[in-house]
């Protein structure tokens, strides 16, 4: 049977033997026999390369005490879910996010202290599920996640692409008005000044 460790736009854990695009890391969020108990350990949430590294060697499934793998369609759906990309493993990705950053908030922080913003901007300390704002769509870039009719969906020019477990399905027109986003806030003025999240895998860029 497949792990719950396919993560959604809405921040939910799928069970599918589908891999995705990127692995995602947000510590040991599994038991000893590999059952996943909780969603995060600390505020570290990180998107990996699929590819090995020597650093890290295969993909440590359940490995006791090791982090858990998990997996993203893409990237805008890791963004969605609250994941920066990784320094170790993407430096060339992190570097470009980082001086996005810095442009949105005119301040150069450390990856520490980007991960405690995002850590409170993504979860809602009174439900531990993912925090939600609303803004104008019009106002959203390109690869950002909102909910349209009850489903997440991808800006895109002037299109929404509506996202299931299984990937995207036809784009649908743009519409007007407020919505729910799902990307958070932080990472929504970082995608406007310059980072773009990768729709493709095959264009991430390894550092190692």
């Amino acid at each position: 049977m497949p792990r719950p460790n396919r993560i959604q736009p809405d921040g939910t854990f799928l069970a599918t033997p589908a891999r995705g695009g990127f692995m995602g890391n947000r510590g040991c969020l599994h038991d000893s026999t590999g059952t996943i108990r909780r969603r995060h350990q600390g505020k570290l949430w990180i998107t990996c390369t699929l590819r090995e590294k020597p650093s890290r060697g295969p993909v440590p499934q359940a490995t006791p005490g090791r982090y858990t793998p998990l997996f993203f369609h893409d990237e805008a759906v890791a963004a969605a879910a609250g994941h920066r990309p990784c320094a170790e493993c993407r430096r060339a990705a992190y570097d470009d996010f980082r001086a996005a950053w810095t442009r949105a908030f005119r301040t150069t922080p450390k990856a520490t202290e980007i991960d405690a913003i995002l850590h409170t901007a993504r979860l809602d300390p009174a439900t531990r599920s993912q925090r939600r704002h609303i803004a104008e769509l019009d106002s959203l870039p390109d690869g950002a996640f909102l909910l349209w009719q009850g489903q997440p969906h991808r800006v895109a020019g002037n299109r929404l692409h509506p996202f299931t477990p299984a990937g995207y399905t036809a784009p649908l027109p743009r519409p007007q008005g407020d919505v729910t986003v799902l990307t958070p806030e932080p990472l929504i003025r970082v995608i406007q000044n310059g980072w773009q999240p990768l729709l493709d895998p095959a264009l991430d860029r390894p550092n190692w």
